[in-house]
């Protein structure tokens, strides 16, 4: 079997950069997907849904050096799902992302506003930079 979650959106904060006791870099950082349809109206709808992802090692770091809010980024990783009771008292689910791989995918001086450019960071954890697609 097999299990793999791509998502492309932004971060909605600063990355969390922190360590484990033994030393392992690990990062967390929310990233926002929308969709968007018409409903039987014809009003534009759209729904917001947010991804807890996680990412480790020498790949951690570099997404803590590199994101911040706003920046657009592509996530493929693995999901896991979780329960809790939420501040109303109303249980709710949670999907945390462990990351495989993180590309940027707004340029390096980038904030919400800005597309494509960027690099990514590879499965080595080093950041390798692409050049733009002219369309």
């Amino acid at each position: 079997m097999y299990q793999l979650l791509t998502i492309i959106g932004r971060l909605g904060a600063d990355p969390e950069l922190r360590y484990t006791p033994a030393g392992v870099p690990v990062c967390s950082f929310n990233v926002a997907t929308d969709r968007t349809w018409n409903n039987d109206q014809g009003q534009k709808q759209t729904e917001t849904t947010w991804h807890r992802v996680t990412v480790w090692r020498k790949r951690a770091e570099v997404c803590a050096q590199y994101l911040s809010k706003g920046k657009m980024v592509l996530v493929t990783g693995s999901v896991k799902a979780s329960g809790f009771t939420n501040r109303d008292g109303q249980i709710s689910a949670s999907l945390e992302v462990t990351a495989d791989q993180v590309t940027f995918l707004s340029s390096s001086g980038a904030g919400a506003a800005d597309g494509a450019g960027g690099g990514q960071a590879s499965a080595s954890g080093e950041a390798t930079h692409e050049p733009d697609i002219p369309f």
